[in-house]
């Protein structure tokens, strides 16, 4: 995707950032990287902070969780410069899923819970609904349960406020992934159903996917494992397409687990072989010890 070179970085910035909600990932990243280029030479912190939190976006949902690490940062560090408490909360609650991927628990929660506290303070119910949504991920992997659906269910309340339909669905996802755990199965069907139409209705191509994985997880609790596996491989497939590294090895580890059910023993070895490979490059050392645990199970 190339840039007009008289264009306004806040238009192109804009830009990148639809592109970022339609699945173009390497368009955004292009975008974003010429905005950011456009607001250091002007000497624009504000606009390169913005451009910053983007790119680390582009860079988390592309498997490059140490530049995304360094871009959030980046962006905290002038917020914090700028007063920005809105920019704040933002790059404190993207830096706090880079800990929870990493393995550093404790670290994601305090920064999540700092994001919650300036979202609330601002009033701002999008980023209240997403930071719940992440706390309930990050204490559902804890087997904090009553904490988790507390925070999962705060999510689709703030959600279900502001009426924003892929952001409906993204809530509902959380929820379904929690009663997948607990193994209620029949509300976690009825969620991922309502999660995939709402993910449609959003132009939400990621959380399409996300849908199609929970559909995959559930299949396989159910004992379905042919369903199973050809649900995680479609999603897997479009996850790659899509080019989202850490959904692509989330799926992978579904079929995987779902080919070793039906025994296909070289199919599922060398399924668990990718997912390891991918989850490593990751750093995600949290769910690679939890697929390591549900191997065979």
């Amino acid at each position: 995707m190339t840039t007009p070179p008289a264009a306004d970085p806040g238009t192109v910035l804009r830009d990148a950032t639809a592109a970022m909600r339609q699945g173009n990932l390497p368009g955004a990243a292009a975008l974003a990287a010429a905005a950011e280029a456009r607001f250091r030479a002007r000497g624009d912190a504000d606009g390169r902070m913005r451009a910053k939190n983007l790119l680390g976006a582009v860079a988390w949902e592309t498997g490059h969780v140490g530049d995304a690490e360094l871009c959030f940062g980046t962006a905290l560090e002038l917020a914090h410069t700028l007063d920005d408490s809105l920019m704040t909360a933002r790059a404190s609650n993207n830096l706090a899923s880079v800990a929870h991927l990493t393995g550093r628990p404790e670290v994601a929660l305090s920064l999540y819970r700092t994001a919650l506290l300036s979202y609330q303070r601002l009033g701002d119910r999008r980023g209240m609904a997403e930071t719940s949504h992440n706390l309930g991920i990050a204490f559902r992997q804890l087997g904090q349960w009553t904490d988790a659906e507390r925070a999962a269910e705060e999510a689709v309340r703030h959600a279900e406020q502001l009426g924003d339909a892929a952001l409906r669905g993204l809530a509902l996802v959380g929820l379904a992934e929690l009663h997948l755990e607990l193994k209620g199965w029949p509300l976690a069907e009825r969620e991922i159903e309502r999660a995939a139409i709402l993910a449609a209705e959003g132009d939400d191509p990621v959380g399409v996917v996300e849908t199609r994985r929970l559909r995959a997880v559930l299949h396989l609790g159910l004992g379905h494992s042919v369903a199973a596996l050809e649900e995680a491989q479609a999603a897997r497939h479009d996850a790659q397409t899509l080019g989202t590294a850490l959904l692509e090895a989330e799926c992978t580890t579904v079929a995987a687990r779902a080919a070793f059910q039906i025994g296909r023993s070289d199919q599922a070895e060398s399924l668990r072989a990718d997912a390891e490979t991918a989850l490593t490059r990751l750093g995600a050392a949290g769910l690679l010890e939890r697929f390591n645990n549900e191997w065979g199970a």
